[in-house]
């Protein structure tokens, strides 16, 4: 299974819902890791550390940190960006369908964007 690693602006109502809807998923709280208040390029050191794709809101910093991360060279196991107008139910269902229908070496070195 995919392990996630949401950031901390990250709305926590997606968070309840892919728990309440998949309890065996995999997510980690960016400010149960010790990541509040971490700059961007920390917290995707981390998630790459230890294997897990970011969930964002932060399409400006977070995108470009990503960006920059991977024009160096540096691993990153993905960024998912979730626009916040989208509704919490189907962000929901979209991130469940991720580990249907794709594995870790899948996000490696990725940025995509939800919708799918």
């Amino acid at each position: 299974m995919i392990a996630l690693l949401a950031d901390e602006n990250l709305n926590r109502n997606i968070v309840r819902a892919l728990v309440r809807r998949r309890p065996e998923i995999d997510v980690a709280l960016a400010r149960d890791a010790g990541l509040t208040g971490s700059s961007d390029a920390i917290l995707l050191e981390r998630a790459a550390t230890h294997g897990r794709v970011v969930l964002s809101h932060d399409f400006r910093t977070l995108a470009a940190a990503a960006e920059k991360r991977l024009r160096n060279g540096e691993p990153m196991s993905g960024l998912l960006l979730i626009p916040r107008r989208m509704p919490v139910g189907e962000a929901t269902d979209d991130l469940l369908m991720i580990p249907e229908c794709s594995g870790a070496a899948d996000w490696a070195g990725s940025i995509q964007y939800l919708p799918l």
